[in-house]
């Protein structure tokens, strides 16, 4: 009988047995090199996440306060690769210091190397009482004058606004970007076009932003604001908390902070500091060059009849 592969002409030629076997062989090594993924990178490649920032930037912020979780919170950021601006107040600490004495520079230096970026929250976290006669009555939290009322004029106001700054410079070398946030949010037309003068942008915060660690535990349980925060920051948000409260029970950085940033970047947020957003972008980036000028050109604008007080001031 003849052969039937030497009976239909369009057959194929045999391959060795050799070569189909080495074929077979190939085959199972690349379906166990992908059964033998580690199970993480073959979720991943299953279910690919949002790509990075589709849902926009957030910006974290925080404002002094006890300095109870600032080492928590400097932990956390520094894990997660997150960078923040942080509003500085010489404000009494859980040490039984104040935030901005020397004994809190190696935090401050650490901060600064990690690529954060600092504010002033005026210097003895001073409420904004009242506006009179051409001048701001304020009371400071802290300083030799706390629980008073005090009448600023504008260089008096400029001086509360700076002396943050220069003990940041003191302690770091690290300059404040050209931003205050006024404590509790209070401003008035005058205080802010004061600052204006003196070189600085006022910050406050999102609705949704309010991150609300300064509330009472009872009634605003952490995980009801870690739900909140991640269901309602939308993109552009600045969102705020504190190093520290005192009277917050229940603290909220321990509970909140990291489960909040890991959740919002599974939504695809991404997060910078407020030398990215947009509303002070320009703002900063021409203070910030103006503050450079060299000596020389200093000099000069220093004879100019009058000079602009963002070229005076220094941070």
């Amino acid at each position: 009988m003849a052969d039937p592969a030497h009976s239909r002409p369009d057959s194929p030629p045999r391959r060795g047995r050799h070569a189909g076997s080495a074929a077979r062989t190939l085959c199972r090594l690349a379906i166990a090199a992908v059964c033998l993924l580690p199970l993480h990178l073959s979720s991943a490649l299953a279910q690919p996440g949002p790509p990075a920032c589709s849902a926009g930037t957030l910006f974290l912020t925080f404002d002094t306060g006890s300095m109870s979780q600032a080492e928590l919170i400097a932990d956390v950021l520094r894990r997660q690769q997150v960078r923040a601006t942080f509003f500085l107040a010489n404000e009494r600490t859980v040490r039984g210091d104040h935030a901005l004495d020397p004994s809190w520079a190696p935090y401050w230096r650490a901060l600064a190397a990690d690529g954060h970026d600092f504010g002033t929250h005026t210097f003895h976290h001073s409420y904004l009482r009242t506006t009179r006669g051409g001048k701001v009555v304020v009371r400071p939290q802290f300083g030799p004058r706390a629980g008073q009322d005090v009448t600023m004029d504008q260089a008096a106001f400029c001086e509360e606004l700076d002396r943050s700054g220069q003990a940041l410079r003191q302690m770091t070398g690290a300059t404040t970007l050209p931003l205050w946030r006024a404590p509790g949010g209070r401003t008035a037309a005058q205080t802010l076009a004061w600052a204006r003068h003196c070189g600085y942008r006022h910050v406050g915060w999102a609705q949704a932003g309010f991150l609300g660690d300064e509330l009472d535990s009872e009634r605003y349980p952490n995980s009801a604001l870690l739900a909140r925060a991640l269901r309602d920051l939308r993109d552009g948000d600045i969102a705020m908390a504190h190093l520290g409260i005192w009277s917050r029970q229940d603290p909220w950085a321990p509970a909140v902070l990291e489960p909040l940033i890991q959740g919002l970047r599974r939504k695809g947020f991404c997060f910078a500091t407020l030398r990215e957003h947009p509303a002070y972008q320009a703002f900063i980036a021409e203070s910030m060059q103006q503050s450079a000028a060299p000596a020389a050109g200093q000099g000069a604008a220093a004879s100019a009849p009058a000079a602009p007080a963002m070229q005076r001031r220094q941070r």
